[in-house]
Order: C-alpha cells, then sequence, then structure tokens
C-alpha cells in the first residue's frame, strides 16, 4: 500500500472518531505534540528501528507520552506500532493536523523573507490572503537570509516567489541563453 494512502487512512479514522467524540482540539494538540516528538533524532530512530520489539516501542511512547495526551491518541499508536507502521506516525500526525484545519476553515500560510516583518505588514499579508482566499489564515514566517530580499509566499498549492536570488537566477539564466545563441 502507498505511504500516504497509509497515513491519510489511519488520519481519517483518528479523525472522525476525535470528532464523534468531540475532542478534535486535545487530540489536534495530541498531534502537534507527537509531529514535535518525532522530530527528535532519537524518536527518529525509535520509529525506523527494526531491532527493538513493539512491545518496546508501545512502552516508550507510553512513557513518553503518559498521561498528556487522549486515549484515543495513545490508542492510535498502540495501533500502528501492533501492525508495523509506526514510521508513519510523523505523517499520521501531519495529515491529521491539516485536516483539522482544513475543517476549521484555516488556511496555513508560509510567508519567507530575508528580514524580519513589521506585525502591521503581516497583518495587511493574512487580511489579503483571507480576502482572496475567503478563509481564515494562519500565517508562519521564516527569515532566510539567502533569498537577499522581497519574499516567498506559499498559500496551499500557491507558490509565489518574488525574491531577490530569484530574480537574479532567472538573469543569469537569460544571460547564459543568450551567450549560447550570440556565438
Amino acid at each position: 500500500m502507498n505511504n500516504s494512502k497509509i497515513s491519510v487512512r489511519y488520519s481519517r479514522a483518528l479523525f472522525q472518531s476525535a470528532l464523534e467524540k468531540k475532542i478534535l482540539d486535545k487530540v489536534n494538540q495530541d498531534m502537534i505534540y507527537i509531529s514535535e516528538i518525532c522530530k527528535i533524532p532519537e524518536t527518529k530512530e525509535l520509529l525506523k528501528s527494526p531491532i527493538i520489539n513493539p512491545s518496546k516501542k508501545t512502552e516508550i511512547f507510553h512513557k513518553i507520552l503518559g498521561n498528556n495526551v487522549e486515549k484515543i491518541t495513545l490508542s492510535l499508536i498502540d495501533l500502528t506500532v501492533k501492525n508495523g507502521r509506526e514510521s508513519h506516525i510523523p505523517a499520521i500526525a501531519r495529515v491529521f493536523i491539516h485536516e483539522t484545519m482544513e475543517y476549521r476553515g484555516i488556511t496555513e500560510s508560509f510567508l519567507t523573507t530575508a528580514v524580519k516583518v513589521d506585525d502591521k505588514i503581516k497583518k495587511q499579508i493574512s487580511d489579503l490572503i483571507s480576502k482572496v482566499f475567503k478563509t481564515k489564515v494562519e500565517l508562519e514566517e521564516t527569515i532566510d537570509k539567502e533569498i537577499i530580499g522581497g519574499f516567498i509566499l506559499r498559500v496551499d498549492d500557491q507558490y509565489i516567489d518574488a525574491s531577490v536570488r530569484n530574480k537574479l537566477r532567472k538573469i543569469k539564466k537569460e544571460l547564459k541563453g543568450s551567450a549560447l545563441t550570440s556565438e
């Protein structure tokens, strides 16, 4: 079975259960927490290791998560480990978080700039995205000095690269292209 299908199926099952039990907000927080835990190198190793016994993996997850998560979340972890799908836990968490945002009508947007953007400008960008896409917006800002100036904005599958780096790359490509045709 396709890896993405596995993640989507587990995620949807958890999402539907959380919705039915009216604990979607808490389970979403659990998934955000699990997503962060899965970024830790030792956790990545644990998830991928064929040497570590599944019961030991379950025990470790129960110790890590403890009473901080809903029982349904622990049940998902137990089920994925039992079925040998624990390597999909980060993707399941990612899909679940995305589905929850979609359900709430929130669009996650990413703004990359060379320097920190003023809060007033971020609000204007969020309002513009909200107006154009007719959705609530959660804008995440990243600073990347490599883009030199300008910005890169990603909203859903839409991508606008108005960075100086990208413009310089285009000029370089045009110059190389014209140099080849003029010879």
